[in-house]
């Protein structure tokens, strides 16, 4: 079983949400990243402008994928050259157990991108899970900082924070330390 784990970056907290990016890490450090270059502009208020729009990485990227032969996929363009990549990239996995941090709304849009949750690739458990839950069980406070907790005393810096690659790394790092103690 191969645990992924994602984040979404989209334009709102709303039920017609549009996705920006989305951003996924798996167990060996694979990753997927892509930036949609249809999202509603029009849903872009101030605040996600200053710390969504401004963190993407692949402003200057024209549409389009960057290399097949990596483990580290990148993809710029609309949603459906998206999901090709990302159906691509599921793919060389057996069987895939999901993981995101409070995954209402991500794990909503991750199911649109393939038209509803009964037509995800097979490979993947039917059933998300969150470390919002896994932190409860474990006795710490789920509104807990990730990137404190993930990175306690390791010097590394926040300002990547609502990039969806960079937020999904954060939830491994907390899957990892929390599934130790």
């Amino acid at each position: 079983m191969t645990n992924i784990f994602f984040d979404t970056e989209f334009t709102g907290l709303h039920q017609n949400t549009t996705l920006v990016s989305i951003g996924i890490v798996t167990d060996d450090k694979r990753t997927f990243y892509a930036e949609f270059t249809d999202y509603d502009k029009n849903q872009v208020d101030d605040w996600l402008e200053t710390n969504v729009i401004t963190n993407l990485t692949l402003k200057e990227q024209k549409s389009g994928f960057t290399d097949t032969k990596t483990k580290n996929w990148k993809i710029k363009g609309d949603k459906s050259l998206i999901i090709k990549y990302l159906t691509l990239w599921l793919a060389q996995f057996d069987q895939i157990e999901v993981w995101s941090d409070c995954l209402s709304y991500d794990w909503v849009l991750f199911n649109e991108l393939f038209g509803h949750a009964f037509n995800l690739p097979k490979n993947i458990f039917y059933i998300p899970f969150d470390i919002c839950t896994l932190f409860k069980i474990k006795g710490i406070d789920p509104d807990i900082s990730r990137e404190e907790f993930a990175f306690e005393y390791n010097n590394v810096k926040f300002d990547k924070k609502h990039n969806s690659l960079w937020d999904a790394q954060v939830i491994k790092y907390c899957y990892v330390k929390l599934m130790l103690m």
